[in-house]
């Protein structure tokens, strides 16, 4: 049988890691097209780019509870389904995986069902001007009828990262965003149907990456396989799902909250210019994080099925190794965006006024963007060993506690009005990442180090 196959209790860790990290950042960044493909189009539209590109970045904090549902049940269930691996028991984690895809079908019809009754209100609260209010419902409104197909599949990606076809998974994304490309200008530019025409183009791609999920995950090539008897929900694997996945759903829903309050504080103290302008900042937030992502996706199977084999002294090098990599890549991109933030804004458009704004607030925003690392890697620990609480604890510490009141409170402290209001980001990512990964290294490491040295005591018995 082929169901010990990708044992990653064997072998180096770090070509562990980056065999399953490099698809998957490749994945990770073909999916990201999809977004910024559609924001590059759009912001170059003749006439109205700039008020249709801030059409889009408004819906940003209602696609941001889309990608929150999706989350919970993906970040919830891989996880568990590693660890399931790791302990040899396949029944179970097979079982862990048809329940996450259920919880993806009842939750992706009722955010779209949801979306579409409140999508109006929503856009006023997030600071939707008359000016760009009909670009953000022309784009939102179509988006929501596609909804089930963008969460299963993005959501069931993780199960066939997790049996270590990162390979497959990437092909997941490169097939829909290859569609997206292709589409893009076709509906945006050839049927003029512009906004709309993205939103089209994105909906099509995503169930096409659906189908292609599915047909995996039920064919002969998966180790693990979706089941229709494993569809059934089982309260108790849905309550772990659940509880663990609060990490992914807590960090996008707060991700949500903070994005309707930039926008609307943005709005009311600098109008369509500065949102604009974040629209460009949250595209650029995730082309950066992309990379990062990318190898906390590859080292999660690594650690929680380390961690289920009882290999205590192997998770402790994934970690540090994960934080080295982090490290290094957070301070590099911090340089680089201090040095030339405006090339990063000409991609989406080239309106002086948007790249005189962006310049400045652009580094303000990510002054502290290396201090991610230390939030990523604790947070990711967390998630990979199953430590529910902790995980949602400081995803909600960062965002919730230390974010949203700085966004309220930085344009009276600083006197900078709208441009104060981009320094709150660097504030919480330093307060956010020294406790998390303080903690982690206090509480997870230390306790490691504790089973590595009794399991080494006994071994030597």
């Amino acid at each position: 049988m082929n169901k010990r196959k990708n044992d990653y209790s064997k072998g180096s860790l770090a070509g562990n890691i980056l065999r399953l990290s490099g698809p998957m950042t490749l994945a990770l960044f073909i999916n990201l097209l999809y977004s910024v493909v559609d924001r590059m189009y759009i912001g170059h539209m003749a006439d109205d780019g700039r008020l249709a590109l801030t059409g889009i970045g408004l819906a940003f904090p209602i696609i941001a509870v889309i990608t929150a549902f999706q989350s919970l049940c993906s970040m919830g269930g891989s996880p568990l389904f590693s660890i399931a691996r790791g302990e040899n028991d396949d029944e179970r984690a097979e079982l862990i995986m048809g329940n996450a895809f259920f919880l993806l079908i009842v939750f992706g019809t009722a955010v779209s069902i949801l979306g579409l009754a409140l999508k109006e209100p929503l856009l006023r609260l997030a600071g939707a001007s008359e000016a760009t209010f009909q670009y953000a419902n022309d784009y939102i409104s179509i988006y929501l009828v596609g909804t089930i197909f963008v969460m299963i599949s993005l959501g069931m990606n993780p199960f066939i990262n997790a049996q270590g076809f990162a390979g497959t998974g990437m092909l997941t994304v490169l097939l829909g965003a290859v569609a997206n490309i292709v589409l893009d200008p076709v509906f945006i530019f050839a049927l003029k149907m512009g906004v709309k025409g993205a939103a089209l183009a994105t909906v099509i791609s995503q169930f096409i990456s659906c189908l292609w999920v599915i047909r995996f995950l039920t064919g002969p090539k998966a180790l693990l396989r979706i089941k229709i008897r494993n569809l059934r929900p089982r309260a108790k694997i849905i309550k772990k799902i659940i509880s663990l996945g609060l990490t992914g759903f807590t960090m996008a829903i707060t991700n949500s909250a903070v994005s309707f309050l930039y926008n609307a504080s943005l709005s009311g103290l600098g109008g369509d210019i500065y949102v604009g302008v974040m629209t460009v900042i949250n595209s650029l937030r995730e082309i950066v994080h992309m990379p990062l992502s990318g190898l906390m996706s590859g080292s999660q199977p690594v650690l929680g099925y380390n961690y289920g084999a009882k290999q205590y002294s192997r998770v402790r090098k994934a970690i540090k190794f994960q934080t080295v990599i982090c490290m290094s890549y957070t301070l590099l991109i911090t340089l680089v965006i201090m040095a030339v933030p405006k090339i990063f804004i000409v991609i989406f458009n080239k309106d002086p006024e948007l790249i005189s704004v962006g310049v400045r607030t652009i580094r303000y925003y990510f002054c502290a963007f290396f201090m991610m690392a230390l939030q990523m890697t604790g947070q990711n620990t967390f998630v990979s060993l199953g430590k529910a609480k902790q995980a949602v604890f400081f995803s909600l510490f960062r965002k919730a506690i230390i974010l949203i009141p700085l966004i309220l409170l930085m344009p009276s402290i600083t006197g900078m009005g709208a441009e104060g209001i981009f320094l709150a980001e660097p504030v919480s990512d330093i307060i956010g990442g020294t406790a998390c990964f303080t903690t982690m290294m206090l509480t997870v490491w230390r306790r490691l180090k504790g089973l590595e040295r009794e399991e080494g005591f006994v071994s030597a018995q």
